[in-house]
């Protein structure tokens, strides 16, 4: 016989999901690209967690990129391996044995383990990097750092084709070259940006390991246009490694994403509270759409 006390969990549970029918209609169809990476790449039960949030908004009918990161991998291959950078302007030097390196990692490493958890999860995922079909091609971001990239011409078919078939894309942040034989790593936010603006995405969400954007006095802005990103950036409110972050939010809305929002990758679901609540968990970076009053199709 069924317990006629439902546990307040349950009901809890029910409520939320129905609470969640507005959020879930709105972004039915949608375009989301995601960066992951952050201590969570690390952690087997945080990486668990995002891909079960991954399956699930494919699931209900979204459209997920994952675009990943993976530093510290790199830089402990590289470690075991001796081989060693040198630095210009706190940058890394990536010369070929590094972008060697960097692509065995990120192509390889990385991004097969991304693409086993979303498995693992239920979902089908298939991982490629920004080399195949030309989705990336790269010019160098600065002579002096080597074969580090900028993107300068986007094919995202693949990804589109992808998709459609109800595959889950997972993104590795390695572009081609111009020229022939050619490799570029290339910042992981910046490829997310770059793929988010030529998807014309409805979502950029850049998980970080930090709270959000955060005003002179600490406390987190929850939502910004960009000519208050840019007024915060003139007056050094955002410094160090948040400009480039913003930086990238600011191309992908000119390039024709919706929002950007930068998460804090730390709080548990995350991608899911922006997307299906009026809560969030970052700073949301938007032209003209706030976070609340979902849009119904």
């Amino acid at each position: 016989m069924r317990k006629q006390n439902m546990d307040r969990d349950w009901i809890a549970t029910a409520r939320t999901l129905s609470e969640a029918l507005p959020y879930l209609q709105r972004y039915t169809g949608a375009v989301v690209v995601v960066k992951f990476g952050g201590n969570a790449m690390g952690d087997e039960a945080a990486m668990a967690e995002f891909a079960r949030d991954i399956v699930l908004m494919r699931q209900v009918g979204m459209n997920p990129v994952v675009v990943h990161g993976g530093g510290p991998m790199i830089n402990d291959l590289l470690k075991r391996l001796g081989i060693t950078s040198d630095w210009v302007r706190g940058k890394r030097v990536t010369d070929q044995a590094t972008v060697e390196v960097v692509e065995m990692v990120l192509s390889g490493l990385v991004n097969k383990r991304i693409v086993q958890a979303i498995n693992d999860q239920g979902g089908r995922a298939v991982g490629i990097s920004g080399k195949d079909d030309d989705l990336m091609v790269c010019a160098p971001d600065d002579p002096e750092l080597g074969f580090v990239g900028r993107p300068v011409e986007m094919n995202v078919q693949v990804l589109r084709d992808l998709y459609g078939a109800g595959i889950i894309p997972v993104v590795a942040p390695v572009g081609t070259g111009e020229n022939d034989n050619e490799t570029f790593n290339v910042n992981g936010d910046t490829a997310a940006g770059a793929i988010a603006g030529a998807l014309k995405a409805d979502r950029l969400l850049l998980l970080t390991d930090v709270a959000g954007v955060k005003d002179k006095t600490g406390n987190v802005v929850t939502q910004m246009t960009p000519d208050e990103v840019r007024a915060m950036i003139a007056d050094g409110t955002i410094a160090g490694g948040m400009i480039p972050k913003t930086e990238t939010a600011l191309k992908a809305v000119e390039d024709g994403v919706r929002a950007v929002v930068i998460l804090d990758g730390r709080v548990r679901n995350a991608c899911l509270l922006e997307l299906f609540t009026d809560h969030g968990a970052g700073s949301l970076i938007r032209s003209t759409e706030p976070r609340i009053k979902p849009r119904i199709r």
